[in-house]
């Protein structure tokens, strides 16, 4: 079939990436917007040699959990991709992709994948929230598959706090490019950062109670008004995050993420706790009063310099700034306990060695990405590992991320 062409394809399931999977004549073809058991009119956009993608111009026959979006941006910005199903369905998609994940790339087809752990309100749930301004200063996300801005009146995933910093902020700065708002959920501290390509530091007139953070093309976070950092509060911990920190945008998600890595290492008091990868501490510090010793490794100056302030009440902490690749090595055992919140792209060969070679008895895996997860859980099974438990998390409702908790044990040869 020619490109633009129109065809009805029957769909089956979902991908990794959200889209809806079908066949036409031997290929499969990706969709985005569809439902499994949905036949839609689909025009051709791409063919080639062993997939076609569509965009749907009509569905034919409608899944019974599809529902109306709320959001008048759905479909055309793309910050969301499953506004259409309805949430105990996004719920069953995640978990069979992660089953899916887990087998295709891992090996791991019996693996003891939990029903994902969902939120009561899936919505204004994000703490962070970065815009894009479009060439005529108003606030936008990237188009689905572009780098089109798309203007934005309203959006149904941020935070209550975030939309009042949002309703109140009256821009008028054409060297600004990038908006991002921080909040703290727990502490209600809020931040507002400005990011240009120009060196020509702005002038600010406010009138509510947030922080303003400049970032420049240098990339160095100047403060503007009030703290270059905000602080939210975990599992009745708080932790100081910088403008540019990562931490987890969903808080009552997040502590859930906590609560299950503590529940799974089941520290006695006494053991070495690995957390690497470990930001501005979330999980390390967390844990740190149940365990002897800690050692937190992050690669990120300025998101280590919040670890180390987070860490401040505690005498067993210490923190190594470099890649976890270099920083294993160096670590003497015995270590009992790992936790390991890895990027995207998971943990690298060389940390994914020398952390087998350490062999902690129990490691809690946090990971936002299923492929990945899978590549990594299949070189741990294959070095004794017993997965004990992959529980999903749905930290990013309405979308097709998932946020996974693997646990595992390596008994005593």
């Amino acid at each position: 079939m020619a490109i633009r062409d129109l065809a009805e394809v029957t769909f089956t399931d979902v991908s990794h990436g959200g889209e809806g999977i079908g066949r036409l004549k031997g290929k499969v073809v990706f969709a985005p917007y569809v439902l499994p058991g949905e036949k839609a009119r689909v025009r051709l956009v791409e063919d080639k040699k062993s997939y076609m993608r569509g965009e749907v111009v009509e569905i034919l026959t409608p899944s019974p959990e599809r529902v109306t979006p709320p959001c008048l941006h759905f479909g055309e910005c793309g910050g969301c991709q499953w506004q259409h199903a309805a949430y105990p369905a996004q719920l069953a998609l995640k978990e069979e992709i992660v089953r899916a994940q887990l087998a295709r790339l891992g090996g791991l087809a019996q693996a003891p994948v939990q029903p994902v752990l969902g939120m009561d309100f899936p919505w204004n749930y994000r703490n962070h929230v970065q815009f894009v301004v479009d060439p005529d200063g108003a606030l936008g996300y990237l188009a689905a598959r572009s780098h089109r801005v798309v203007a934005i009146e309203e959006c149904y995933l941020l935070h209550a706090y975030l939309e009042d910093i949002v309703a109140a902020l009256d821009l008028e700065w054409p060297a600004l490019r990038r908006l991002s708002l921080r909040a703290g959920i727990n502490t209600g501290d809020l931040m507002v950062i400005l990011e240009t390509e120009s060196a020509e530091q702005p002038e600010l007139e406010v009138d509510f109670p947030a922080s303003f953070v400049w970032l420049p093309a240098s990339g160095e976070a100047i403060s503007l008004i009030g703290n270059d950092y905000i602080r939210e509060e975990i599992g009745g911990r708080a932790f100081r995050i910088s403008a540019t920190s990562f931490f987890q945008v969903n808080t009552a998600q997040a502590e859930h993420l906590v609560r299950l890595v503590q529940e799974g290492l089941q520290p006695s008091g006494d053991e070495l706790l690995l957390d690497l990868y470990c930001g501005v501490g979330t999980f390390g510090l967390s844990l740190a009063t149940q365990v002897g010793r800690v050692i937190g490794v992050e690669e990120s100056a300025t998101a280590l310099d919040d670890a180390v302030e987070n860490a401040a009440d505690l005498a067993n902490v210490e923190f190594w700034e470099g890649r976890v690749a270099d920083a294993l090595p160096e670590v003497e055992g015995p270590v009992q306990l790992a936790v390991v919140d890895p990027p995207r792209s998971g943990i690298e060969p060389e940390a994914l060695a020398a952390l087998i070679r350490l062999a902690p008895r129990r490691l809690a895996y946090v990971s936002c990405d299923p492929a990945s997860l899978a590549r990594d859980l299949k070189a741990l099974v294959a070095a004794g590992y017993t997965l004990e438990s992959v529980q999903p998390v749905d930290m990013f409702p309405q979308t097709y991320h998932i946020e996974t908790v693997a646990l595992l044990e390596k008994l005593s040869s």
